[in-house]
Parts: structure tokens; C-alpha cells; sequence
């Protein structure tokens, strides 16, 4: 007799195009995986999460979520779905936070941006402190590439600033060098679940010395749809740390993790999780006119980091002559100042071992100023890897957007596409060189009759490796109010092993 036909060849795609993961099981119970190159094939469901605006009157929130279209390297998903595409962000209410703590419920808001099809940006507000943290994903044509931008302005109060944030992807294991928990500043990790079942979160803090004595930092409980901020300095006793680097892990589920930072001289911004421990890290896109840049590394391992430091600038790559080199002790958080680092040229940090020979992964993140004395702005860039297959970056504007393309190795081609404005415009693409050793400006790429606010996507097209941020800028009050957005790889594209062998039809 034959059994029910199973194709385990369309499940295991099936399951690749959501979790980016397959393999084929044969009956003996061995792993069979043909020979052939993976095929890439567009995933077929996204996550997002995004943190709590601001707890700020004054606060004003835009957000604008989009995805672009098909990449050309699959124009159907893997496994075919009668449902219809979405991709919808929800309100995450705010559970009760360390220590016994309830924060404030988030009151009523605008419902966030609902895409409808690739290609179009769409945009909506939640202004003041009532705009809640939010869940979501996207399924079908809508999931590869799904971006969502979250901006907002405060224009006063120990919040000010211009804070911006890329929505981020729930995982297992952050790293967040360039906190702090010093006198005059508030850093808040904001943990989102997105889950229908509760998560266990840890919290570590390593501070100039090692492992800061914590507390109340084991088993933090994130309940199901629901987002829990911690407040840094109430989790240890020890003397406060200007330079403070924070891992988060979970022990189950996985979260959304992000820290707000906030100063009272400096105004404030998001501080995303570096890019995973390695030898080498690229920092992208420090503004021209910065007037102070702090490094901040971490070496998780048994070996201590010996960094070199070199500025990779619009016309070459140097080394900046206030510091050439940064010593990270295993274990502890290192720190330097960059004075004059940038001297009127864009560019982006390489880190890479002094001794070749002795590679030590680390993590980094830099500090960012712009402005002097009671009118300067911090914003924050962590190391981040270079693109994949294509990345994207949402919420540019005619004036004050700047997208930095950095070649660190062999010069590059990539294609920068600006996508049609929220409420409307045509898209624009052209091809950038990037030449080796160098940062590249782009700010004259902007979709033809825009109105509102437009995506930007970078695709590699040739050459060696490109990393890139965006930088959005706002005058206010003479402050220069700025945000730097890293580019990541979007996930759009999963790869899936091909069977050496037709397991579809097994008999008796």
C-alpha cells in the first residue's frame, strides 16, 4: 500500500522562506543536501518591533514603514499562500518593570503606518508620551525588505533631541557598547516581545573594570505582546560609569532590544546593538561638522583586543593623529576620545587588529556630537555589517538626509534606488562608485514631484564590500538636531538547499 504522498522538499522550502533555515531528513535519519549552490528565495514572513517613542509632552513621532519591491532574484515566494499580504504594526503595552515597578500605561494614539504594497511608503503620527511601544509583522509580497522608521522631535525638557531608530528585528542576543549610566544621563533598554508566549531576559553591564556588581538584572520577565523599559542605573550599586558597554541574552522567547539614551547637556537618541563580536568593525557615517566622537569597544573573549584606528574619509583612508590605536582589556569596556577626527570630511571608523596575526572579536559603537556649548546634539553609530543583498533606510527628506556608502577594502558599485514619496513622486535609481579606501556622499537623490517623505535602498552591484548609514538632520532653535541610521541587510531573501534526492513519494 502507498502512504500519502509528502513532499518534504516543499516543507522544508516552505519552512526556509520564514526562518531562513531547512534541511531535508531522509528515513534513516540522516541530513541530505545537494551538492548545488542554495537557491535564494524572498522570505514569506517579517517581524518588527518598535520601542516607546518618548515619555514627553512634547513629543512628535512619525512613522513610516515600507518594503520595496522584488530584488530579481525570485519574484514569488517560496511557498505560494491564499491569504493576502500584510504588514501591520500593533500597540505593545508597557508590563511592569524590574523591581515591582509599573510604568504608565500608554493612552489611545494613532493607528501606526499599514503598508499596502511594495514600492510605497505610507506614514502616520503619534505625538506625546501616550504613544505606545508596537509589535508587528508582514506576510506574503509585503515581508521581504519590510522597513519601518521611527522620528521623533523633542523640542525641550531633559529629552531633547532628534531620536530615530530603524525598527528592529526580535533576537536572542544584543551587544549595546556607549551606554551609560554617569551623572546627567538616563539609558533606559527598552525589551519588546513579540511573541504569544512570555520571554526571560538577562542583563549584564561591564563597565571600565569588568562585570558591574547588578541586581534585579536575572529572569526579566517580558510578557507576550508587551515591551518592559529598564532604567540602567537602578540595576547595580557600583559608582557610575561614563562608558559602559550592555549584552542582553534571553533565556527563552526571543525580544525586540534597543537603549534610549538621554543627556542633560547633549540632548538624547536611540542606541542600537552593535553588529556581533569579530576582528574587524566598520563605523559609518560621521558627519562632517561632528565636534566630538568617542570610541567605545568591548571584548566579550578570554584575550584582550589591541585595535588600530584609522578614518576612512572622502578622499582615502589615514590614521587620525589624536589616536592611532585603542587597547581593550578582556572583559572590560574601553573608551577614547577622536578630537578633530573628522576635519570637515565625512567618514567612517575602521577598526582592525594591530597584529593581523592576532585577530580578537570585539564590539564597538561611537558617540557623536554635534554643535558647542548649550546647543549640541548626540546621536550614536554602532559597528555594523556591510550589505548582503539589499538594505533599506526609511523616512528621508528633501534637505537634511545624507546617505554615506563606505568601501573599506576594494572599491564597489552599488545602486541607490529613492522609492516614491509617502504622498507621492516618482522613484529615482542611479549607480554609485565607491572607491577603494574611501566614504561616499550621496544627497542629491531624491524622487521626482515628492511629497512627504521617501525610502532610499542600496543594492551591491560589484566589487568588494560596502557599509552604509543615513544621517537626517534638523535645525531647532539653532540646535543641529541629527539621527545616524546604519544600513543592515533587510532579510528579504532566505537561502535553500537543494535535496540530492526526491523523499515525495515513500511506500511500504
Amino acid at each position: 500500500m502507498k502512504r500519502t504522498t509528502l513532499s518534504l522538499i516543499a516543507a522544508a522550502t516552505a519552512l526556509a522562506a520564514v526562518t531562513g533555515f531547512a534541511a531535508l531528513t531522509a528515513p534513516d535519519g540522516s541530513v541530505s543536501v545537494g551538492a548545488k549552490a542554495p537557491a535564494k528565495l524572498p522570505v514569506e514572513r517579517s517581524s518588527l518591533l518598535c520601542p516607546a517613542p518618548s515619555s514627553s509632552e512634547l513629543a512628535e513621532t512619525d512613522y513610516t514603514s515600507y518594503t520595496p519591491g522584488s530584488t530579481g532574484s525570485g519574484s514569488s515566494t517560496a511557498a505560494a499562500s491564499a491569504a493576502p499580504a500584510t504588514a501591520q504594526l500593533k500597540a505593545a503595552p508597557t508590563a511592569a518593570t524590574p523591581g515591582g515597578t509599573t510604568a504608565k500605561k500608554p493612552g489611545a494614539a494613532k493607528a501606526p503606518a499599514t503598508v499596502t504594497q511594495p514600492g510605497k511608503p505610507v506614514a502616520a503620527e503619534a505625538n506625546g508620551p501616550t504613544a505606545p511601544a508596537l509589535t508587528g509583522s508582514a506576510t506574503g509580497g509585503l515581508a521581504p525588505g519590510w522597513t519601518v522608521q521611527q522620528t521623533t522631535v523633542v523640542t525641550a525638557g531633559g529629552a531633547r533631541g532628534l531620536l530615530g531608530v530603524t525598527c528592529t528585528a526580535p533576537d536572542t542576543d544584543f551587544w549595546f557598547p556607549a551606554a551609560s549610566t554617569a551623572k546627567g544621563r538616563q539609558d533606559y533598554v527598552h525589551l519588546t516581545n513579540p511573541d504569544d508566549s512570555a520571554a526571560v531576559a538577562d542583563i549584564e553591564l561591564y563597565g571600565p573594570e569588568g562585570v558591574l556588581k547588578s541586581q534585579l538584572t536575572e529572569g526579566i520577565p517580558v510578557p507576550a505582546h508587551s515591551t518592559v523599559p529598564v532604567l540602567l542605573s537602578t540595576l547595580t550599586g557600583d559608582a557610575p560609569a561614563a562608558d559602559l558597554t550592555v549584552h542582553v541574552t534571553t533565556r527563552s522567547g526571543r525580544v525586540g532590544a534597543v537603549v534610549g539614551a538621554a543627556d542633560d547637556k547633549l540632548g538624547s537618541d536611540w542606541l542600537p546593538a552593535s553588529a556581533d563580536p569579530a576582528g574587524t568593525a566598520v563605523l559609518p557615517g560621521i558627519p562632517a561638522d561632528a565636534t566630538s566622537v568617542r570610541l567605545v569597544a568591548y571584548a566579550p573573549g578570554e584575550n584582550d583586543a589591541e585595535l588600530k584606528i584609522q578614518l576612512v574619509g572622502e578622499t582615502g583612508t589615514i590614521v587620525p593623529a589624536s589616536a592611532q590605536s585603542l587597547h581593550v582589556k578582556s572583559g572590560m569596556t574601553a573608551a577614547v576620545d577622536l578630537p578633530d577626527l573628522t576635519r570637515g570630511e565625512t567618514g567612517s571608523l575602521l577598526l582592525t587588529p594591530s597584529d593581523p596575526k592576532k585577530s580578537t572579536p570585539f564590539v564597538a559603537a561611537l558617540r557623536v556630537t554635534r554643535g558647542k556649548g548649550d546647543k549640541q546634539e548626540v546621536a550614536f553609530i554602532p559597528a555594523t555589517a556591510a550589505i548582503g543583498t539589499r538594505a533599506t533606510v526609511a523616512d528621508n527628506r528633501a534637505a537634511g538626509s545624507t546617505l554615506s556608502l563606505t568601501a573599506p577594502g576594494e572599491a564597489a558599485q552599488v545602486k541607490v534606488t529613492a522609492s516614491a514619496g509617502t504622498g507621492g513622486g516618482t522613484p529615482v535609481s542611479k549607480t554609485v562608485t565607491v572607491k577603494a579606501g574611501t566614504t561616499t556622499e550621496v544627497t542629491d537623490l531624491v524622487p521626482a514631484g515628492l511629497k512627504g517623505s521617501y525610502a532610499l535602498t542600496v543594492e551591491p552591484v560589484s566589487g568588494g564590500p560596502v557599509h552604509a548609514s543615513r544621517l537626517l538632520a534638523v535645525q531647532e532653535d539653532g540646535i543641529p538636531m541629527f539621527t545616524v541610521q546604519t544600513l543592515v541587510d533587510d532579510r528579504g531573501m532566505v537561502a535553500v538547499p537543494t535535496a540530492k534526492q526526491d523523499l515525495s513519494v515513500l511506500d511500504d
